[in-house]
């Protein structure tokens, strides 16, 4: 099995440099390996301090490992902190963050990599967050006495782990140190097979959304005159195509009363342009917006990034994209404002989604109709809003704490 996996990725590397030419995101991916390990030789050099490495898959990855390690680094100031990124999505966006001293992209998983990475960064723990398990990087932690955890851990009964043809993929997760998981049903999933280094500590989500839920209000002018009059808000984040057919019907029945802050997923022109030519007349981009057009207008388009965390406390209720296509997107940046969620069916892999909705907090939607549905009473009654927002705060606050969990039982798993 473990030739197997070599051949695959090694193809997977030659696919990618082949449809390079034609796909963006590829591109960056092959850009961004190239002379790698030199690199990051070159950079981390000779440096004597003693170093922590923290993976992410990609940016929502990041967010959720963010407490994590900057709790990290106000308990360990001495020790360097090396952050690598999967996606081109988590490292182009973060490349420059100043809580982590060096940030790089994660060389493909194979076994001269992982030795000539672990030679260059010689960290004293691994830190995998929520997943992303590669069988030579944490074999080559194993091998050196390195002691590896993966953190926010979600596990599903339909995951190779669990399939009577998944051993391989079950010596993975032995290699772990320990498995820190979001609930207990992750954690007795694992125990199942056999795994039983691990423990529940929660989501380190839900500390990143109340951490930012209560830091200092950023002045955001435009979207301060866009709300100024009064009128409910209904914000809109990671939008999809796919979400539009439910969310333009709403727009039309709700006309003069409800304004819209939308993001969309991509922010491209044709993405932008579909949304315009969705709603003609009643859409101001962020980037043109001027008092006179925030006014007059019923629909805020977002089209820069890094906006939307911090969007949602201007609004009344929220819509979450994805859902009617490949998942749903973050739910918790819009529940750490107490927001009523509405998103499409395509949930279940959420744990927090799910918990949302046998609460009666979140609504699933399959099409516009079963919006208005749930829309309406919340609109006409003021009071059942202010009820799910109290709840849902105290559903969010309820939950964090993880980080506090995980950095009490780091002391135990670290090496000297």
């Amino acid at each position: 099995m473990l030739f197997l996996y070599n051949i695959v990725l090694g193809l997977y590397g030659l696919l990618l440099r082949l449809v390079a030419p034609f796909v963006p995101r590829a591109a960056a991916w092959v850009a961004g390996r190239r002379g790698l390990l030199a690199h990051i030789r070159q950079t981390i050099g000779s440096d004597p301090a003693p170093r922590v490495w923290f993976h992410c898959a990609s940016l929502g990855e990041f967010e959720q490992g963010r407490p994590l390690l900057e709790a990290y680094r106000q308990a360990y100031p001495g020790t360097k902190l090396v952050l690598t990124f999967y996606s081109p999505s988590g490292y182009e966006i973060r490349k420059n963050w100043p809580g982590a001293d060096y940030i790089f992209y994660l060389p493909l998983d194979t076994q001269r990599n992982a030795q000539a990475f672990f030679d260059a960064v010689q960290p004293r723990l691994v830190v995998f967050v929520k997943y992303e398990f590669w069988y030579h990087f944490l074999n080559e932690a194993q091998r050196r006495g390195i002691p590896s955890i993966v953190v926010s851990a979600i596990f599903r009964p339909d995951q190779i782990f669990f399939k009577p043809w998944g051993g391989f993929f079950r010596s993975i997760l032995r290699k772990f140190a320990h498995i820190f998981t979001q609930n207990e049903s992750a954690a007795q999933l694992l125990r199942t097979i056999g795994i039983t280094q691990v423990s529940v500590a929660g989501d380190t989500r839900f500390d990143t959304v109340v951490a930012t839920a209560a830091a200092p209000l950023r002045q955001l002018p435009n979207i301060e005159t866009f709300v100024a009059d009064g009128v409910p808000v209904l914000v809109a984040g990671s939008i999809w195509p796919e979400d539009l057919p439910a969310l333009t019907p709403l727009m039309r029945d709700y006309a003069g009363r409800l304004r819209i802050i939308m993001a969309t997923h991509e922010i491209d022109e044709a993405t932008l342009k579909t949304v315009e030519l969705n709603w003609p007349g009643k859409v101001v981009r962020y980037s043109k917006a001027t008092p006179e057009l925030l006014h007059s207008a019923s629909i805020l388009l977002i089209d820069n990034i890094g906006l939307l965390s911090q969007l949602y406390r201007y609004g009344h209720y929220a819509y979450i994209g994805g859902a009617f296509g490949k998942g749903l997107h973050n739910t918790l940046e819009a529940a750490a404002f107490g927001l009523p969620l509405f998103f499409g069916p395509n949930y279940r892999k959420f744990q927090e989604a799910v918990d949302l909705l046998e609460r009666g907090l979140a609504f699933s939607v399959s099409d516009a109709n079963e919006l208005s549905h749930h829309f309406a009473p919340l609109w006409e009654d003021e009071k059942r809003r202010l009820r799910i927002q109290d709840q849902m705060l105290d559903y969010v606050h309820g939950q964090a704490g993880a980080t506090r969990t995980i950095m009490a039982a780091l002391p135990g798993l670290s090496a000297s």
